[in-house]
């Protein structure tokens, strides 16, 4: 039995998924399978490798964006990427603003708030 869940999600560049994943001491690669529970895998247009023994999976949707799958069980993806990948998909966030904006000529600062999350100020054009 797969405990595998897929997630759609609004990842577009995988660069900008690259550079959050590399902040996360993380590894990204192409054409792999995941780990799950027991024996069981899933196959990846690319996987998140993580340190425990549990990885997420992205496929190419029909629209172009990236799906997350992966094996929720005992929490071991959660302790990595948040819960919902969401320390993931803030980092994600992050980067993405980040090169859309340098594209533009904007400079960026971060600033990482109290409660964890991050806030990212876009300034004047360089």
């Amino acid at each position: 039995m797969s405990h595998f869940t897929t997630i759609e999600t609004q990842i577009r560049d995988v660069q900008a998924l690259k550079s959050a994943c590399a902040e996360m001491s993380l590894v990204v690669e192409g054409k792999v399978v995941a780990r799950g529970y027991g024996s069981n895998t899933h196959k990846g247009d690319l996987v998140i490798r993580l340190k425990g023994p549990y990885d997420i999976a992205l496929n190419k949707q029909q629209d172009g964006t990236y799906g997350l799958t992966c094996d929720w069980w005992d929490g071991h993806v959660e302790r990595e990427v948040g819960k919902n990948y969401g320390r993931l998909l803030q980092l994600y966030g992050i980067h993405k603003a980040q090169i859309e904006a340098r594209k533009k000529g904007y400079t960026t600062r971060r600033q990482t708030l109290g409660d964890g999350s991050i806030k990212l100020v876009i300034g004047g054009v360089r």
